[in-house]
């Protein structure tokens, strides 16, 4: 959804080796966890909606109220939650058809599961997730997998049987994972106006006490939660999470120094050795399914589509500089694919940086430097307006590496930007030229969002044929033989093509007070928040 390299049958190996990248866990020290407490974070973006199949962010808020059948842990491997068991082939849980065409997933499910009003959790409610967000109406970020499910079928309350119309090896990291709705309160109400956007109801081990927008977000403890720990006590264990919405992120360090926030999961890299030495802090470096990349548009200006200007950018475009000036977190990469995925290909054609040989391929396309040294053709200027997600200092310190990098082969790019809704906006819509940002994905990634004729993360309106047919491929097998291959020729075909350049991959920075147990950091885009059951603040 919001973001398969790797198969059901592999995820184990790819999260043996997720283990030994994530090493730095932070778990509490105390002999027993300690009830009570209030957590305060800061969160460096606007927050849209709490609605987690609506939002245009991350669920970081979200994760702590609602919860979904299954979830990747720390290793990014699938764990059960409101289901009692992840499906497999081997465990039957997964069956194929007599043609290998489609298959069906059986969910069982939790007993005396409640949602936070008390009603019952039942497989009713999984069936209703499916038809509220495939509903055209509904206006969701993504309704990924939803088309993909011909049928579900509810035989009891505690099973789900979904029957899907392709083999979709992706299942885990989409339809049912981020959140199941409550069919009670729901049924017959609009989503797109519902109070759920501010206030959803879930059943996860927080709810929400009071949505500033703009401002704040606090969820206090579900006391109705159905996990406990291993002495039997009920959790959470904290009283509170209160999320302060900080996009400058001066701000967000000025805040942590001084403890009026105790956490951020986004640091930015210039800021870690200051932060590393607070006696109260700890540092968290948490490598993430994520990388950073820079965007044409091709609804765009005419020259953007144009394949030697696309290659002359690459070429232009100091990915090393970049890395350095972020203090060497993010490393330089070559595609889209992140190396921690057994199907990153490392022999696609790659751009390195080439001042001289950029210069040629503009010369060569007919942009000739103007008085100013910006390039002109047809009396068109090479001037283009670079977007990024304002208050992100670590975008902006790279954006200011590539606006150095193209003026110096006589192209000119102007910050354009933008936070909260315009930014999503903007994002999904194409409302850019170029536009530089960064991708976190599920352990199972979906590359069609991004690269497939009229994926939900397409903004920039890039398609082609042969792409679209090696994502189908990769995207319908359980076959992990299969899947890589045709990965691997899609990374191929794509750096070809270069509707995206991959600049780095990228390292999250967690800082985080010494006083939080248990805290264990997340890859994927399920966020750091995806079990918060069991942190508790130390007296």
């Amino acid at each position: 959804m919001k973001f398969s390299p790797i198969s059901q049958h592999s995820v184990s190996r790819k999260g043996r080796l997720l283990l030994a990248l994530t090493s730095i866990l932070l778990c509490g020290t105390a002999l027993a966890q300690e009830r009570g407490g209030t957590l305060t974070v800061g969160l460096s973006y606007d927050i849209d909606t709490l609605n987690v199949y609506s939002t245009g962010y991350l669920g970081d808020v979200q994760a702590t109220v609602v919860e979904g059948l299954v979830a990747p842990d720390r290793n990014a491997n699938y764990v059960p939650v409101l289901a009692t068991t992840v499906p497999t082939i081997k465990n039957g849980g997964i069956k194929l058809s007599a043609d290998g065409k489609q298959m069906s997933i059986t969910y069982k499910l939790r007993r005396n599961v409640k949602w936070s009003d008390g009603a019952p959790f039942t497989s009713a409610d999984v069936k209703f997730t499916w038809e509220a967000i495939k509903n055209p109406k509904f206006i969701a970020e993504s309704k990924d997998g939803s088309e993909d499910v011909s049928s579900i079928d509810t035989p009891d309350p505690y099973t789900a049987v979904v029957n899907y119309k392709r083999v979709a090896p992706d299942f885990a990291s989409t339809l049912f994972t981020f959140g199941i709705f409550p069919k009670h309160a729901l049924e017959g109400k609009d989503l797109n106006t519902d109070v759920y956007n501010e206030k959803p109801l879930g059943t996860g081990p927080f709810k929400v006490k009071e949505f500033r927008r703009g401002q704040y977000v606090i969820v206090e403890r579900n006391p109705l939660y159905w996990r406990k720990d291993s002495k039997g006590i009920q959790l959470p264990y904290l009283d509170q999470i209160v999320f302060k919405i900080i996009p400058d992120s001066n701000t967000l360090v000025t805040q942590l120094k001084s403890g009026e926030i105790q956490m951020t999961p986004s640091v930015p890299y210039a800021q870690v050795t200051q932060l590393d030495a607070l006696p109260n802090m700890t540092i968290v470096k948490n490598n993430v399914l994520s990388w950073q990349h820079l965007d044409f548009n091709f609804k765009g200006p005419e020259a953007l589509r144009d394949l030697n200007v696309r290659q002359a950018f690459a070429y232009a475009i100091n990915k090393s500089a970049i890395s350095k000036a972020l203090g060497g977190f993010p490393k330089a990469i070559d595609t889209v694919v992140v190396p921690v995925f057994s199907a990153s290909n490392r022999n696609v054609t790659k751009y390195p940086y080439n001042p001289a040989k950029a210069k040629a391929l503009l010369d060569a396309a007919g942009y000739k430097p103007g008085p100013d040294g910006i390039r002109v053709k047809n009396g068109q200027r090479m001037s283009y307006k670079i977007l990024v997600q304002a208050g992100r200092a670590n975008d902006e310190i790279a954006q200011q590496v590539i606006i150095s990098s193209l003026k110096a082969v006589g192209i000119e790019l102007q910050p354009d930007n933008k936070t909260g809704v315009a930014f999503r906006e903007a994002r999904y819509k194409g409302g850019y030229d170029v536009f530089y940002s960064g991708w976190i994905t599920s352990a199972d990634p979906v590359y069609s969002v991004f690269f497939k004729t009229g994926g939900v993360n397409n903004g920039q309106g890039f398609s082609n044929p042969r792409i679209d047919s090696l994502l189908d491929r990769a995207e319908n097998t359980l076959d992990p033989t299969v899947q890589r291959s045709a990965l691997m020729d899609f990374q191929a075909e794509l750096m070809k093509v270069l509707p995206t350049i991959p600049i780095t991959t990228n390292l999250s920075v967690i800082a985080v007070t010494n006083k939080l147990g248990n805290f264990v950091p997340n890859p994927t885009n399920m966020t750091n928040f995806v079990n918060t059951s069991s942190w508790y603040l130390k007296k």
